[in-house]
Parts: structure tokens; C-alpha cells; sequence
């Protein structure tokens, strides 16, 4: 089984609140994966309440953003989601849910390889990357750089070259 996690592409941070050119740029390359991968798709939202700003993450990045319900929280309505496609929503960059269902999946069926891409690369992506490998060592975790942006072009490739160095194939 193949496994595809897209990350945190929601509206906030492709062209609203956290937004960049980068992003934009690569929701069609996303869309394009999606549709034409053959296996499971889980997607990731970012997910944060109207306290967003007493947060430690809030006070960190004082710019709410992926607030539950809002506009901005939504998946970008480029990307083709299935119904039988699973949401996982996370209140912090990694998810441990997502690395518990991977790793119960695992259990029952053979995962050939988890692909991730999506946004943010130098956080969320990077996170989730790191955290599904500690769950599933042996399992081949790869990332797709055309499918991801990070806040800055500089931090988008450090964090792509951290991954490589954490044995995690960029492809």
C-alpha cells in the first residue's frame, strides 16, 4: 500500500494570513499528485480555536490563522479530496493521531511508502516527516520538493536537506 499525506494545504497558508508566492505556486503540482496517485490520501489541517493568540504557538506567531470553521481553515478547493479520503486535524505542527493511524495501518497491511507533501516544508512538513519515521523506522518516507513551499525559499531547502540527512528520500 502507498500512502500519500498532504499537509496543512489550506487556504491560510497558500494566499490568506501566513500565504506566499511560493505556495501559490505549487497548489497545482499538489492537485496534480493527488489526482493521479494510486493509493490512500490522508490530509492534515491545521487546526486552531479563538485562543489562538494565549497560545505558545500564538504568542511565537501572533497571526491567527486555520481558526476551526473559518475560511482560511479550509483545504484549498483546487485539491480533488474523496470523501473516503481521511482529515486529520492537528492543534500543533506534527500529529501524533496521524503517526498512531500510520503506525495501526501498518499493523494490518503492508506500507510500501508514505509520501508527503504540502506546506509548510520548514514546518509542518518537516515535522510530520520526522515524526511518521519515528513511528515507522522502516518504512520509506519520501518528499516531493515541487509539492512543497516553505516560509522562505532559503528555509524550505534547509529543512529538505535536514530530512535527507534524517534518511528520508527527497524525490
Amino acid at each position: 500500500m502507498k500512502i500519500l499525506v498532504v499537509v496543512d494545504m489550506q487556504n491560510d497558508f497558500i494566499d490568506r494570513a501566513l500565504g506566499t508566492k511560493e505556495a501559490v505556486g505549487i497548489v497545482d503540482n499538489v492537485a496534480k499528485k493527488i489526482a493521479e496517485f494510486d493509493g490512500k490520501v490522508i490530509y492534515t489541517k491545521d487546526t486552531h480555536l479563538e485562543n489562538y493568540l494565549q497560545t505558545q504557538e500564538g504568542k511565537n506567531l501572533p497571526v491567527e490563522h486555520c481558526i476551526r470553521g473559518s475560511e482560511g481553515w479550509q483545504l484549498s478547493s483546487a485539491l480533488p479530496v474523496k470523501a473516503d479520503d481521511l482529515v486529520i486535524e492537528k492543534p500543533t505542527f506534527g500529529s501524533t493521531e496521524l503517526g498512531e493511524y500510520l503506525k495501526k495501518t501498518a499493523a494490518d497491511v503492508d506500507i510500501e511508502e508514505i509520501e508527503i507533501v504540502g506546506l509548510c516544508t520548514d514546518i509542518c512538513v518537516i515535522s510530520n516527516a520526522l515524526l511518521i519515521k519515528a513511528f515507522l523506522p522502516e518504512v520509506k518516507i519520501s518528499v516531493d520538493p515541487s509539492c512543497c513551499a516553505g516560509v522562505t525559499p532559503e528555509s524550505h531547502k534547509n529543512a529538505l536537506e535536514a530530512m535527507k540527512m534524517c534518511q528520508i528520500k527527497i524525490e
